[in-house]
This record gives structure tokens, C-alpha cells and sequence, in this order.
């Protein structure tokens, strides 16, 4: 999709339809916004959005027509899904380098929490700090107008300082316009204050979370609430350790059997992260999240984790078929 196409009612209308019908989602009136974004920004703005290397993808490509089918025998569900990506995130946007991209988060099953992000070819959690689209492209423009503030004497700067103006006064007059902080000020105040810890979810390995109660074989602390370090070094010793793992997969699955879905679902999203090509962790991430999912009554998940196991080799996630002659 384009910057210059916006989209019509028309187009809102089916795109949401589609979601709806093949996802079992929801999407949030903030998608919208940032579809109307896309078309508004003048010339300078648009090149600011590609000097960002920001583009929409994944489910943005239905604004260009709904319709799109996925190629033979390739479930539609994973087009814009990378290897990693958790069954909760729906890709809308492509970010830049590493494979930085950005996902709607339904952790419900249903209904969109926030906005997820990660960079699919680095190390590093996924964020989950950004509420909208529009909030997490005004991220990507004010660290990198505190970026070109050190380096006001190259010839090039205030001309792209120019142009994430322009930038910013698009999305604003949509979105976050009552932040009036730009740059270095911009991050220190929304980007830098610790997480704070949410009692309703429960660490995982990813960084982002799981929405269930219950109680885990760990005893894990609620998200944000874990020394990160130390449980990533923990979970990775244990998934090296193969009799160790069986007994983990073992326990999940009891528990889940029992009534308690919490342990099949969190270690389910940790091997799912973790599966590095690793056809057995893929295997047992696929087992444990359909029955987790299934359990909870969120067959939404439960399908989109199917899909997906059913195609992590893919080499590429862009699965529609072309448009036009």
C-alpha cells in the first residue's frame, strides 16, 4: 500500500469484514487513524517517512483491496507473520533495519490492546509501550529528530529536520497532539519511565506478557515484574536440558487438562519465542498454545497459532497474491 491511498468508507468496510470473518479479530478505530495518516502528509513528509524506512504491511495490505487471497495452500492468517511472532500480534507496519515491525496486540483473543514491536533479526524483547499506531510512528519521528539534533551542522539536517516537521504536524492534528515535547525531551518523557508491573499478566520470555490467571509451575512474577536476565538464563537452560523440558511440557499439560490453562500458555509462548528453527520446540509451542487458547475461549489465537505452526518455513511473509495484470 501506498502513502497516497487512503482508502474509501467503502474499503474500511470489507477490510474490516475480512479481519473479522478469516482472524476472528476486531480491529481498533486507531488502525483507521493511521490508514488516514498515511495519505496526509505533503511531500517533505513523505520523504521523512522513507528516510524512517516506515511502511504498512500485513494487514494494511487490505486497504488496497480486501479481497486478496493467499497463495494455494497457504493460510491467509500468516501473511506479515515473522518466524517469532507471537499468535496475539497482527503486523500493520515494517519499521527499518533488523526487521523491525510493529503488530496490533490482541492478547484477548478478540479485541486490541496496544501496539507490539520488535526487531525479528536482532536480540531484544518486544515493546509493548505504544497504545496506537499513530503513538509508535511519533516514537520512530521524535528519536530521530533527537538524533539530527547532534548533528546540526550537516548540510543535509535541516532539510530532514523540515520534513519530520511536516511529519509531525500530520500526525499530530490525528494523534498526540497535547504532547507538545519534540525530540530528546519527546523520549525522556514517554519513552524512558519504567513499566510498571501489571498484576492481570504474567512473564514470559518475549517481553510482552500473557493475559491469564492461574497459577504457573514457576510461580512466575506478574509482566514487568521479573529480573529479565535472570529468567531468560533460566528458561534457556531448561529447554537445552531435553528431560527437564519433557517434564515442564508434561506438567503444562496436566495442569491445563485439570481446568488450568496458565502454564500451557506462558510456557507454550516461551517456546514458541524461542523455538530457533528447532522442529521439536515448534512441535510442543504448537501443542501447548492450541490447547491453551482453546481452553481460555479464544479460538481466534488458537487458529492463528495453528496456521502458523502449519507454516513457520515459509521464507517470506508476504504470502498474497499479486495484484493487477
Amino acid at each position: 500500500m501506498s502513502g497516497e491511498q487512503a482508502g474509501s468508507p467503502a474499503d474500511r468496510a470489507a477490510v474490516e469484514e475480512r479481519v473479522r470473518r478469516e482472524w476472528g479479530l476486531e480491529l481498533p478505530e486507531s488502525v483507521f487513524r493511521f490508514r488516514d495518516f498515511l495519505g496526509s502528509p505533503g511531500p517533505g513528509g513523505k520523504q521523512a517517512l522513507q528516510d524512517l524506512m516506515v511502511s504498512p504491511m500485513g494487514v494494511m495490505d487490505l486497504f488496497v483491496d480486501a479481497g486478496r487471497r493467499a497463495s494455494d495452500g497457504i493460510d491467509v492468517r500468516v501473511h506479515g507473520r515473522y518466524y517469532r511472532d507471537p499468535p496475539e500480534f497482527l503486523t500493520f507496519m515494517h519499521g527499518g533495519s533488523d526487521g523491525l515491525h510493529f503488530g496490533l496486540w490482541f492478547d484477548d483473543g478478540r479485541t486490541c490492546r496496544g501496539v507490539a514491536s520488535y526487531y525479528n533479526n536482532d536480540g531484544g524483547e518486544i515493546d509493548t509501550h505504544a497504545a496506537t499506531p499513530l503513538e509508535a510512528v511519533r516514537s520512530l519521528v521524535e528519536r530521530s529528530w533527537r538524533d539530527l539534533e547532534y548533528d546540526l551542522g550537516d548540510p543535509d539536517t535541516a532539510a530532514r529536520m523540515s520534513g519530520l516537521g511536516q511529519l509531525r504536524d500530520a500526525l499530530t492534528a490525528l494523534e498526540t497532539g497535547d504532547r507538545t515535547e519534540v525530540g530528546l525531551a519527546y523520549t525522556e518523557a514517554y519513552e524512558t519511565v519504567r513499566r510498571p508491573v501489571d498484576p492481570g499478566r504474567v512473564t514470559t520470555l518475549d517481553g510482552a506478557g500473557a493475559l491469564v490467571a492461574g497459577r504457573t509451575a514457576l510461580d512466575r512474577p506478574p509482566h514487568n515484574g521479573a529480573d529479565a536476565y535472570k529468567f531468560a538464563t533460566y528458561m534457556y537452560e531448561l529447554f537445552d536440558d531435553a528431560a527437564a523440558l519433557e517434564a515442564s511440557v508434561r506438567e503444562a499439560r496436566r495442569r491445563c487438562a485439570a481446568g488450568d490453562p496458565a502454564e500451557a500458555l506462558v510456557l507454550g509462548r516461551d517456546l514458541h519465542w524461542a523455538s530457533g528453527g528447532d522442529p521439536d520446540r515448534e512441535e510442543l509451542a504448537g501443542e501447548l498454545l492450541a490447547a491453551a487458547y482453546a481452553a481460555l475461549g479464544r479460538p481466534a489465537l488458537a487458529g492463528i497459532a495453528g496456521a502458523h505452526h502449519r507454516h513457520r518455513s515459509l521464507p517470506q511473509v508476504d504470502v498474497l497474491e499479486p495484484t493487477g495484470p
